[in-house]
């Protein structure tokens, strides 16, 4: 039997219309011979009557911070709604849907109210509705403990919901319906001329969402990436194909960079050796903020200083903290942080300089950096930010890219696509640019021109044959 979760975000299920084209959705898995298991968020964002938020201003804070398990009642509450209508949206249109709850669903969760996390999961009452020829609605972003309890699954918990039930039913796929077409280059209401992605890797998709992206939580994506089955990221509202997400991309997939995204509100601190020898503190400074719940990025250890950066809200605490330890230190405010990822970034030299090169070819500071096998982080003032993703997103395809050169159609024709250099390959330069090919085809590299044109190619260079 093969299982589809779609899941389908709060924009979407918003209004009868849009209810339309999630019912399309589903008739069309029907029609395609898969068996749909929906999972739905609460209608609307804030301030629509049965969006979660606009139910959690109901209660006072007060209430809320001592009475946890009703607040997760309450919370509840959106996504039950949200269940029912649809359940009766189908029905009008000849598609036989059951609601359920978190709990009904068979997502058994700890205690941890507001925030709480999966243990088990139990599809029988799942299977029953899908082998009876119905389709089970089932309420995102909750769970129940073993004592009954309705639990909320974090921020996210939507999506977090589709993926644990996707797992446990060994779907072929995880399908998130949201209000973009898929996972973009970078955020199209920041730079112009990002492009969407056809194919990711989990890890690529987890960077860029656990460093800002926001079109799926990270924990949803380590979920999927566990159970090994794929996500695909579409636009409820288009029949653009989205962006795939699964373990491994094809070769003509492969980039150097994948996406780009950027967190705001960041603060750079400094604590140099200098001025904290007599504080018995410094060594152990770390410890000491982990301690005290300070969550910190872009951690930098040198034997004069350290360096690392904190969310804006949490300046307060960290200054009370340093105070009381007797640590001295400096802040950078009104910072943000770029993260470059890409799998294909892995074992090619000169892409942290390159990246650096053009941010500060076009004047843009860069006050800390570090890196992982497919990650580079940068830190930089929040009003250069726009500016950045426009430059390396425009560069971002224009250093080290491996190719190899191929002949068809009765003259030359050339693919270009992610390889690794071989033994039968040669290193060329392109217009000032490294390239891979085969020894045989080196001949073939002569007088070529190399294009960057995203309506023709839109994953990086063409090649033009001058002759």
């Amino acid at each position: 039997m093969d299982i589809i979760v779609q899941k389908f975000g709060g924009t979407s299920v918003s209004t009868e219309e849009r209810r339309k084209q999630v019912i399309k959705k589903i008739s069309k898995a029907i029609e395609s011979g898969l068996k749909p298991v929906v999972v739905v968020s609460a209608m609307g964002r804030a301030g629509e009557p049965y969006a979660t938020d606009t139910l959690l201003s109901l209660v006072d804070g007060n209430f809320k911070e001592n009475n946890k398990a009703a607040q997760d009642l309450l919370m509840c509450c959106g996504e039950i709604i949200s269940s029912v209508v649809m359940c009766n949206d189908l029905y009008k249109h000849g598609i036989t849907a059951v609601p359920l709850t978190g709990g009904q669903a068979g997502i058994i969760t700890n205690s941890n109210f507001t925030d709480a996390q999966s243990i088990k999961v139990d599809t029988t009452n799942i299977m029953k509705i899908v082998e009876s020829g119905k389709v089970p609605v089932i309420t995102g972003f909750q769970g129940v403990t073993e004592n009954g309890f309705f639990t909320t699954l974090g921020r996210g918990g939507s999506d977090t919901s589709a993926c644990i039930l996707g797992v446990a039913l060994k779907a072929k796929e995880i399908a998130i319906y949201t209000d973009v077409d898929g996972i973009m280059t970078a955020d199209p209401r920041v730079v112009e001329d990002a492009s969407l992605i056809n194919e990711m890797t989990y890890n690529e998709v987890f960077q860029l969402a656990d460093h800002g992206a926001k079109v799926i939580h990270p924990k949803a994506v380590e979920i999927a990436k566990r159970g090994n089955v794929p996500l695909v990221i579409k636009n409820t509202m288009s029949e653009c194909k989205g962006t795939v997400i699964k373990s491994n991309v094809s070769e003509e997939e492969k980039r150097l960079i994948s996406g780009i995204t950027h967190l705001n509100n960041r603060i750079q601190v400094r604590v140099r050796l200098s001025e904290n020898r007599d504080s018995k503190s410094y060594r152990s400074l770390l410890k000491l903020l982990a301690k005290n719940h300070i969550s910190l990025d872009l951690i930098n250890i040198f034997p004069e200083h350290q360096m690392f950066t904190i969310d804006a809200s949490e300046k307060e605490k960290l200054n009370e903290i340093m105070n009381k330890a007797g640590i001295k230190y400096s802040i950078i405010e009104g910072c943000s942080t770029i993260a470059i990822v890409g799998a294909g970034m892995n074992g090619v030299p000169g892409v942290m300089a390159s990246i650096i090169n053009t941010l500060t070819s076009n004047e843009i500071e860069v006050l800390q950096t570090t890196d992982s096998n497919m990650t580079i982080w940068c830190l930089i003032y929040t009003s250069k930010v726009k500016e950045a993703l426009s430059e390396l997103i425009k560069n971002s395809s224009e250093n080290y890219i491996r190719i190899k050169v191929f002949y068809g159609c009765g003259r030359p024709a050339y693919d270009i696509y992610a390889d690794f250099k071989g033994e039968e390959d040669e290193e060329v330069i392109i217009d000032g640019i490294s390239f891979v090919v085969n020894k045989k085809d080196v001949r073939a590299c002569q007088n070529l021109e190399i294009k960057y044109d995203k309506e023709i190619y839109n994953k990086g260079f063409y090649i033009k044959d001058l002759d």
